[in-house]
């Protein structure tokens, strides 16, 4: 599937210092500097097409849209690589909800979301798959993990050991306890009879009378959740194999620490042998005004529709960028108003002739993201840049700044 438009990146200059980035790795339950290499793998999940772009598909995506600008600002490559879930069950649901194929809503609702990231000006993946044409790729992982003695079926569903994998539990750190209550919060099927354990996860649903189904060596059907991660990012991502790792960072929000990540990497562990990822970096969830922001309760917050209202793209990016990307965000009409008038100002300061000097506030922008993306110190350095500004301090070359903005945080004016 062919991906928005490319975002041109302007070079930093030479004389500013980008330093090593660390992240909060939710496996280890710390802070780590990322290892310098001259190209990173990094695999972000992507929507399923029904409800999109909310603000929490905005924050998740954004989160790691900074994570690119930056480890491509130290000169390295970033091997990007995001799916689509364009095959699932809350879109059949949605789409017989609606009377419509389900097809046409899932291609409607890549189609926004595309558009959404582009106004938002973030960089595409590298490839944009969709889990209907990695179909192949699917079966394939299946058959490996049937070939490796982790799967047993239950009818004609497969579903997966999670044991097999012995370091099952420790990317998510969760009890036993929480697991289960998660799982069947989150698509799984604990309660279902015949399942060896009830985490165990499935792997390939076998057809259903009036669901799509694929061809397949263990008959037709479809994926169940998971196994098409690890598929598409292990043949899009390439791993080196005598990497510990096969890929860098797996990405998404933290609604997908457990289940999603957790057997997404247990089942590429008994495809190839590799733990997963290096990092498991996750954003946290958008609420709003004081209460969850989610489908069920009708209160999503939609990009199209705040672009459309005449909110400048930029002004979303600088409201989302305005906390840390892994805590919990609680939005509101002011603090999009409030962000509104921020990029205003942002805006005609950069147009000013004289500016204060610019060379302090870009190297403090470049330290607080190398500092697990701490963009709230960035943005802090900016409006105390914007006050000096005001205040008739000169020295600056506005043009540097408008185009170290635009490299690092994606802010275009």
């Amino acid at each position: 599937m062919r991906a928005w438009p490319d975002v041109y990146l302007p070079e930093l200059p030479s004389r500013f210092k980008v330093p090593e980035l660390s992240l909060f790795n939710t496996a280890a339950q710390k802070v780590e500097t990322l290892p310098k290499k001259s190209l990173y793998r990094m695999y972000v999940c992507g929507i399923t097409p029904y409800d999109a772009t909310h603000l929490g598909h905005a924050a998740t995506y954004l989160t790691f849209d900074l994570i690119n600008r930056f480890l491509r600002a130290t000169g390295a490559e970033v091997d990007f690589v995001q799916n689509i879930t364009d095959i699932d069950d809350p879109l059949l649901e949605r789409a017989k909800r609606d009377g419509v194929d389900w097809k046409t809503l899932a291609q409607s609702q890549v189609d926004l979301f595309k558009g959404d990231m582009t106004d938002l000006h973030v960089i595409p993946p590298k490839d944009y798959i969709g889990v209907v044409e990695a179909m192949p790729l699917v079966v394939d992982a299946v058959q490996k993990l049937k070939d490796a003695a982790t799967t047993y079926e239950v009818g004609s569903d497969i579903y997966y050991r999670v044991h097999s994998d012995s370091e099952f539990g420790q990317r998510s750190h969760y009890s036993n306890e929480k697991m289960l209550e998660i799982f069947s919060q989150r698509g799984g099927d604990p309660q279902k009879p015949g399942k060896e354990d009830p985490l165990d996860a499935l792997v390939w649903l076998s057809q259903r009378e009036g669901e799509p189904g694929w061809p397949s060596p263990f008959g037709a059907g479809r994926p169940g959740w998971h196994i098409e991660c690890c598929a598409i990012a292990l043949h899009y991502l390439n791993p080196e194999p005598n990497d510990e790792y096969a890929i860098d960072i797996q990405g998404g929000g933290s609604d997908l620490i457990f289940p999603h990540h957790e057997m997404s990497a247990a089942q590429s562990r008994s495809i190839n042998g590799q733990r997963f990822a290096r990092s498991y970096v996750h954003a946290g969830m958008v609420g709003l005004d004081g209460e969850k922001m989610s489908k069920s309760l009708g209160n999503l917050v939609f990009v199209s529709k705040l672009v459309n209202s005449g909110v400048n793209p930029a002004a979303i990016r600088w409201a989302l960028m305005g906390h840390t990307y892994s805590s919990d965000l609680m939005w509101s009409d002011a603090l999009i108003q409030k962000s509104v008038i921020d990029i205003d100002r942002l805006q005609l300061n950069l147009a000013r002739m004289e500016v204060a000097p610019t060379d302090s506030v870009i190297q403090e922008v470049i330290e607080a993201l190398s500092q697990n993306l701490d963009t709230p110190r960035a943005i802090a350095a900016i409006k105390s840049w914007m006050d000096k500004t005001e205040s008739g301090v000169t020295g600056g070359v506005a043009g540097e700044l408008s185009r170290a903005l635009d490299t690092l945080l994606g802010i275009t004016l």
